[in-house]
């Protein structure tokens, strides 16, 4: 009688077979794992969105901030330029006088939740309607993943590595 192959083994197909399912499960779990993380994170995913606001019969005028995302926002900082100039606070815009402000810096915001990060209401309502055109406003912001985006008044979310920010740019409030 001669030896049978190995492969023939009835022991070796059992063997065989197990090692192929545990492959074909160790597969199955890595990808179900990976399916779970991108559920996770969307599940708290931020989306910030730069409004402005006006009423001609009070004479207000205002920038706000929402978070129409499912998770918090972390606002790790904002550039805000007038005329091609970047600006440190709202009073550097000459037309502004008297106004409110909330920081925007360094802030968490949750979702549904919106700040104005400017309102004016007053006598120069035209000229701070008219200098409008000239404001550009762009924050960078994060998820609690430390996934970020930069957006601006586009409201197009650009996503990057980290959020950084030249000191001579950033805006303080």
């Amino acid at each position: 009688m001669s030896p049978t192959k190995w492969y023939k083994n009835p022991e070796m197909i059992v063997a065989l077979s197990a090692l192929f399912i545990g492959l074909i499960t160790a597969v199955i779990s890595v990808y179900s794992a990976y399916v779970d993380r991108q559920y996770a994170r969307s599940s708290v995913w931020p989306r910030l969105e730069i409004y402005r606001s006006y009423s001609t019969v009070e004479q207000r005028f205002s920038y706000g901030i929402t978070n129409n995302g499912t998770g918090p926002a972390i606002i790790e900082h904002a550039k805000v330029s007038f005329d091609s100039q970047f600006i440190k606070k709202w009073a550097d815009i000459d037309v502004l006088s008297e106004y409110q402000q909330w920081t925007i810096n360094n802030r968490t915001l949750l979702p549904e939740q919106v700040i104005n990060a400017l309102v004016y209401q007053g006598d120069k309502f035209q000229a701070v309607f008219n200098a409008d055109s000239k404001v550009k406003i762009e924050l960078c912001y994060c998820s609690i993943y430390q996934e970020c985006w930069t957006i601006n008044r586009a409201n197009k979310p650009k996503q990057v590595k980290q959020c950084l920010v030249k000191p001579e740019e950033a805006f303080e409030d």
